[in-house]
């Protein structure tokens, strides 16, 4: 039975160069914090345990990932990763093995970080390591006869040493047991008087300890985040990683450079997607479902069938088979669209549910409503569902006719095949089969003349 496996991410640092009185770990990249996206990969190799060293920042990282089921561990002052490690000793096993992380490194695969658990889980030391074509700055891999022996940091390294490619990236594996015991013969003698959780290396070379190293298969796995800059970069790579893999499920991408996908996408067949489109949250589409340039989409389905065009906004919204939605539509909570539903320009639904084949194409506002089959809404018609402290609901017929400039005060119903006259401010229930409609006589006032500009 393999040992229990618990997952350390050091997480403490104030990240300088980022600007920000926020914590470097708490970046979005992708619509999620950089720490989560650690969090997330611990989860999915099946951590017993997941500690997270903080510092920088107070209280706000442990604030702002209380629902992740982590154990939290204070480094009140930052005297390198040894010392982080060393603060978060008590709270670990002893028959585990560890695996140490770092909070602004998010990119790393599972599969890259399996080898290094399974070889921790056999006893031996898993060290990731990587060849840079530029090294500058990186802790060097020292090997003899193609063993590690040690790792020198950039700072205390020589020449020769300097010149050797393969470098540290911080991230290993090994049995709990060991870690306790090379921690406390840490010392800070170094060039940065700090406690260097790389110096264990020498010390399981020294106590026969194998040392298995593996390398990830994208240089961009093991890259940190220490600017806006480097931020920057990585969440072009992580989407064009999303891109590829929606290529290569059958999406058809206008621009793959020009998506942002910030939570979970899940496409059907046929699916097209126009540029600069943003996805947060969990957005699923539906076969032969068109999405059109610069939608935003969040935790919204649509199935099958239908198409979004240009600058349409849809938020926590279910959108049925068939519809058409846009230009310049806003979709918002609570609403569902069945099916064939056309939602027009400058239309605006919020908290209601439209019917088969109803249709509002023109600037319009539909707030908690409910609205039967066929219903054709006019241009400008608004239903007024708030009194300036409470919201009630309109409810619409199959089958009824709202002409422009139509009012409806809730809460009021129409009744089916009801037809309201243009310029219309309904305020009581509208009979089903009727003509409802309230104007004033027309008048026309003779000799009037129009104001001039003075």
């Amino acid at each position: 039975m393999s040992s229990p496996l618990e997952i350390l991410i050091l997480a403490a640092g104030k990240g300088t160069r980022m600007r920000s009185d926020l914590p470097k770990v708490l970046h979005n990249l992708a619509g999620k914090p950089l720490l989560g996206h650690l969090v997330d990969a611990a989860h999915s190799l099946g951590a017993a345990q997941i500690a997270v060293v903080y510092g920088f920042g107070g209280d706000a990282v442990p604030r702002a990932m209380a629902d992740d089921k982590l154990t939290f561990v204070l480094q009140a002052e930052q005297k390198g990763t040894g010392h982080a490690v060393q603060q978060a000793l008590p709270s670990l096993k002893q028959d585990g093995v560890v695996l140490v992380l770092y909070g602004d490194v998010p990119l790393t695969r599972v599969a890259t970080l399996q080898p290094l658990v399974a070889a921790a889980q056999a006893g031996r030391l898993g060290l990731l390591t990587v060849l840079l074509a530029d090294p500058t700055g990186y802790g060097r891999i020292v090997r003899v006869d193609g063993k590690v022996t040690r790792i020198v940091e950039h700072k205390d390294a020589d020449d020769a040493e300097r010149a050797i490619r393969e470098v540290n990236t911080g991230i290993l594996a090994l049995p709990a047991a060991q870690l306790k015991s090379w921690i406390g013969r840490l010392n800070n003698n170094n060039a940065q008087g700090e406690y260097y959780l790389t110096d264990i290396i020498a010390m399981a070379v020294a106590d026969g300890v194998a040392i298995e190293t593996h390398q990830p298969a994208h240089e961009w796995e093991v890259l940190g985040v220490n600017s806006k800059a480097q931020l920057a970069e990585l969440e072009r790579i992580h989407q064009g990683e999303i891109a590829r893999a929606l290529l290569d499920a059958g999406v058809t991408l206008a621009d793959p450079a020009r998506l942002d996908v910030r939570g979970t996408l899940v496409c059907g067949r046929d699916v097209s997607i126009d540029v600069n489109c943003v996805f947060e949250g969990h957005v699923e589409l539906g076969d032969d479902v068109q999405v059109g340039a610069s939608c935003v989409l969040r935790n919204v389905t649509v199935a099958a069938g239908t198409r979004l065009d240009a600058f349409t906004l849809a938020d926590d919204a279910t959108i049925g088979e068939a519809n058409r939605i846009g230009p310049f539509s806003r979709i918002r909570p609570g609403t569902t669209l069945a099916r064939d539903v056309h939602v027009g320009n400058f239309v605006e639904i919020k908290n209601s549910q439209i019917d088969d084949g109803s249709k509002i194409n023109h600037l319009s506002y539909v707030g908690d409503t409910t609205m039967g089959k066929k219903v054709n809404i006019g241009a400008g018609t608004i239903t007024c569902n708030y009194d300036g402290a409470n919201k009630h609901r309109t409810v619409i017929e199959d089958e009824v006719f709202v002409g422009s400039d139509t009012q409806l005060v809730a809460p009021v119903t129409v009744g089916k095949g009801a037809t309201l006259g243009a310029g219309t401010t309904l305020t009581c229930d509208a009979p089903a089969g009727e003509l409802t409609l309230s104007r004033a006589k027309q008048t026309t006032i003779a000799g009037w003349k129009r104001p001039t500009k003075r």
